[in-house]
């Protein structure tokens, strides 16, 4: 792990919000020449800090107006291994995110669709179909606020 200080996390706040920011504009925000900027970021990269940088798509401009959280318990887990629901459910483009997690449920999938009949053609056609599929629990999403998390 690295030692962060109130700069790091200045930058990484900074990045969190816009990723597109160059070492000029990190510089003059934080009163940091170009070069120093860069030599931060680049020690953050090298550590392993970032993952990647990633294009924000907003889905309702794309004309995908509900997100739908589903809780997907499989039936039998001896019968489908769980790399088969993986490669099936990841195949599906209107599933977004696929968690496998520990609880009452075994996953918990992120599903766009253009509007409540179109996650309904979804749901039948693609999710209930997968192999292994057991309980299925849905929650829409009203509103969602993204947060950056705890920096250092």
């Amino acid at each position: 792990m690295i030692a962060l200080d109130d700069t790091d996390r200045t930058i990484l706040r900074a990045l969190a919000a816009d990723a597109t920011l160059g070492a000029g504009a990190l510089g003059r925000s934080l009163g940091l020449s170009q070069p120093a900027a860069w030599r931060r970021v680049q020690r953050l990269k090298d550590a392993g800090i970032f993952r990647g940088q990633r294009v924000d798509v907003d889905q309702a401009a794309l004309g995908f107006g509900v997100t739908v959280f589903l809780g997907v318990k499989l039936a039998t887990k001896g019968r489908v291994s769980l790399e088969d629901f993986e490669r099936a459910v990841t195949a599906i483009p209107e599933v977004q995110t696929v968690q496998h997690v520990l609880g009452a449920f075994d996953y918990r999938l992120r599903v766009v669709a253009r509007d409540l009949s179109d996650f309904e053609r979804v749901l039948r056609r693609r999710i209930m179909t997968l192999p292994g599929l057991g309980q299925v629990d849905a929650n829409v999403l009203l509103s969602e606020e993204l947060r950056p998390g705890p920096i250092g």
